[in-house]
């Protein structure tokens, strides 16, 4: 790429996150997600950084804003309406917060880009830092109280880990007969082709969850008992354990006690050993049967961001490398439920990427993590900021002009980022 070429794409980057900026948040992308989402807003504060501190910290705040009392925070808000989404709050039926939202969350990486954005502003960032930090460590015990099964974090909802439709999903979700769960009508398919998005079957599994969490009134404890889909996440659980180290940091910035914070650490680092198969791969576990999935997905590859070495995992990524142009897949090429277009079955996300680096960068493996910058790079320069990508053609996929991937571009994959 041109000095030209870069400038270019810096630019367009900065221009979508602007265009889907409604006022303290981001949307994902319009049309197709037209709300806040959790972790994509917590990647805008990390693209925010780079030109608007402001607007970076008030992305975190007014994420923040829709925390439940139990300290949860909740995957979706719904500051404005919007009739035509589909589910939305009338389909949750949550009250629980004081703004309209889903009954569930998704991965705290707000932690983390918290960190990041303090690291940019140090100085005048700490207030905003002090203003977060106590609603992080709320959030991050609720996890511990309500979605730790011997240190890994599960899920109770496909939709709460991000990675909706991906296979590790598939033996819990078999076990759910959606009976009863009413004609409805999606709006993810009418703004995408259906052959990149989850299945109806799946669909259908969705929806019957939430209809039982809406008749349990989204109480954690009811949630818990006899829980029809419950999996231990890999996603979750190194996302967490990452963003309790950089939540103690924070602490030590902020002169707060780290002391839970690390009993929390130590429990997860015990809790991902749990997730490893007898072959040294990181997979989900059905807590239902018991069994691991066995699936390698692009979560697999978290171990290095939770700050867990693996030479098990490097020979994996090696072959991801050279199965894919453009990687990481989000599921493995070549496995029979690999599927190059459709959602987490298979393609490559940038931001999963940028979360891969930047472990193997702290872990010392600064070869593949920049080889895996430059070819996010790549991909971006060719095909835009797209949702995801086909990882054999870098054909783009999803949503277009999609926040977080113009966020991870401006942060981390832009030669102008510094790779950090």
């Amino acid at each position: 790429m041109t000095q030209m070429d870069i400038e270019t794409l810096d630019r367009r980057a900065r221009e979508i996150l602007t265009a889907n900026d409604r006022g303290g948040y981001t949307l994902p992308t319009a049309g197709l997600y037209p709300y806040q989402w959790n972790w994509d807003s917590a990647f805008a504060a990390w693209g925010f950084a780079r030109f608007d501190i402001d607007r970076a910290w008030q992305e975190l705040e007014t994420l923040f804003s829709g925390q439940w009392p139990s300290g949860m925070v909740p995957h979706i808000l719904f500051h404005k309406p919007d009739p035509g989404y589909f589910p939305g709050p009338e389909v949750w039926g949550a009250s629980n917060g004081p703004i309209p939202s889903s009954g569930i969350s998704q991965p705290p990486v707000a932690a983390t880009f918290a960190r990041a954005v303090l690291e940019t502003d140090m100085e005048a960032g700490l207030a905003r830092a002090r203003g977060l930090f106590g609603k992080m460590k709320d959030w991050h015990r609720w996890f511990m109280a309500w979605r730790s099964e011997a240190g890994a974090i599960f899920i109770t909802h496909p939709w709460e880990a991000g990675r909706d439709n991906t296979a590790d999903w598939d033996s819990a979700m078999a076990l759910i007969d959606p009976e009863g769960v009413g004609e409805y009508t999606r709006r993810d398919t009418a703004h995408v082709d259906p052959a990149m998005r989850p299945t109806k079957a799946d669909y259908d599994r969705y929806i019957w969850l939430v209809q039982r969490g809406r008749r349990l009134g989204w109480d954690d404890a009811a949630l818990a008992r006899d829980a029809p889909f419950r999996v231990a996440d890999p996603t979750m659980t190194f996302i967490l354990l990452r963003a309790n180290r950089d939540l103690a940091a924070l602490a030590d910035a902020l002169g707060e006690s780290r002391a839970e914070i690390d009993s929390w650490t130590q429990m997860l680092i015990a809790g991902s050993e749990t997730l490893k198969t007898p072959e040294g791969h990181y997979t989900a576990i059905n807590l239902r049967t018991g069994a691991h999935t066995g699936h390698i997905t692009n979560a697999s590859f978290l171990n290095w961001y939770a700050g867990i070495e693996s030479p098990e995992m490097m020979a994996e990524l090696q072959a991801a490398f050279a199965a894919s142009p453009y990687p990481v897949p989000s599921h493995k090429v070549g496995a029979a439920e690999f599927d190059s277009k459709r959602y987490w079955r298979g393609p490559t996300w940038a931001m999963f990427n940028a979360l891969i680096a930047r472990g193997l960068l702290d872990m010392g493996h600064v070869e593949e993590a920049e080889a895996l910058r430059s070819k996010t790079a790549s991909l971006m320069a060719q095909h835009g900021f797209a949702e995801y990508f086909d990882p054999l053609t870098g054909a783009p996929a999803g949503g277009g002009t999609f926040t977080w991937t113009a966020a991870v571009w401006l942060a981390w994959a832009s030669p102008s980022a510094g790779a950090k």
